[in-house]
């Protein structure tokens, strides 16, 4: 039987109150556009709804925050927040060194890659000041990666932003504020973007798990982006 006391994310509390719905999606339409928020909502409440049994009755399974997987101090939405800010560090740091490698010198791609990268370094900034205001914001990681050449690069990019994507999905029940939420909803729809323009320039398909994503619990993201920690 689940806690009484516990208390309810705020995508549980938005997807039965039309109310507090529609005040959400008034605000964080601000920052995204309402079109794009309620499409990303959507799909939070479709994925929380889905795995909400799962991840109840398991315990960790979806690392909630505070729990051993945690890669900073913090619990709740701060843990949470850090979380994301380990993820949005590495991948800035990707970024700058895909740049700085020169295997996309002259290449019609190097725009796109600058402008993931420009993006990421915002998405640092966004998540570092939320920490900030919740406590003490993850340590910078030091990322390591292998740049061997521009197709290896693309694979590896391809993975890394659906990775991200991934990972903001799978801790969307587990966010308590609505303001965190909205800056993750807005941070985790460009990631998504990012990982479909590349999934196409890979001649993958744009939406490879169809109409509704699958987001992944905090200890397997983790587990896959270990070996880019140094």
């Amino acid at each position: 039987m689940a806690d009484s006391n516990q208390p309810t994310g705020a995508v549980q509390e938005l997807a039965r109150d039309d109310v507090e719905r529609k005040k959400f999606l008034k605000m964080a339409g601000k920052t995204m556009g309402s079109g794009a928020a309620a499409t990303a909502l959507g799909a939070f409440i479709a994925a929380c709804g889905s795995s909400k049994k799962s991840s109840s009755s398991t315990p960790g399974s979806s690392a909630p925050a505070g729990s051993s997987s945690t890669p900073s101090g913090g619990s709740g939405d701060l843990a949470i927040v850090n979380y994301a800010l380990t993820l949005e560090y590495l991948e800035a740091q990707f970024y700058s060194d895909v740049v700085k490698s020169g295997l996309f010198s002259g290449s019609p791609a190097l725009p796109t890659l600058k402008t993931f990268g420009s993006e990421e370094h915002e998405h640092v900034l966004a998540l570092k000041k939320a920490a900030m205001s919740l406590g003490t914001p993850a340590t910078k990681p030091k990322g390591k990666f292998p740049l061997h050449n521009a197709a290896q690069v693309t694979k590896l990019a391809a993975t890394v932003e659906n990775l991200g994507a991934a990972a903001y999905l799978g801790q969307a029940g587990n966010i308590q504020s609505k303001a965190i939420l909205a800056e993750a909803l807005a941070i985790h729809t460009v990631e998504a973007r990012h990982a479909a323009v590349l999934n196409t320039l890979l001649k993958l398909s744009p939406t490879p798990q169809g109409a509704f994503a699958k987001g992944k619990t905090m200890a397997e993201v983790l587990a896959a982006v270990k070996p880019f920690i140094a």
